[in-house]
């Protein structure tokens, strides 16, 4: 069910739960400020989600709260995991949701990484 991105941050969500070790996830990519792990349910053949370690629910309030220095390493940390991936050369799509109607399903900023086959169109119409 998608979220409402302007209510507050919820502790309870799955990405924060990941964060503190109470579920696990397959990561590929960890620092001080981003966490990388494989799609639970892929919708290519590279699925990857990247998310900061601060509780941020979306792009307008990361972009509004966050420290210049999160905001770096966030960045820095998505372009590290494609190119760890192998998706540059192919190409690849970053996609972020932000709220209910996009889709946002999860209340914490999150990038998915697709790439390792042909994507598409963007949106059908």
């Amino acid at each position: 069910m998608p979220i409402d991105a302007t209510k507050p941050y919820d502790e309870s969500n799955i990405f924060a739960r990941i964060l503190r070790g109470e579920l696990p996830a397959e990561t590929v990519y960890e620092d001080e400020h981003a966490l990388a792990f494989h799609d639970i349910n892929p919708l290519a053949a590279v699925h990857i989600l990247v998310i900061p370690k601060g509780a941020y629910v979306s792009w307008d309030d990361f972009s509004d709260r966050a420290t210049e220095a999160e905001i770096a390493g966030f960045v820095r940390a998505v372009g590290k995991v494609a190119r760890d991936q192998g998706v540059v050369v192919q190409g690849y799509r970053l996609l972020a949701n932000i709220g209910k109607r996009a889709g946002q399903e999860v209340g914490h900023l999150h990038v998915h990484i697709f790439g390792g086959q042909p994507l598409g169109p963007m949106l059908a119409r």
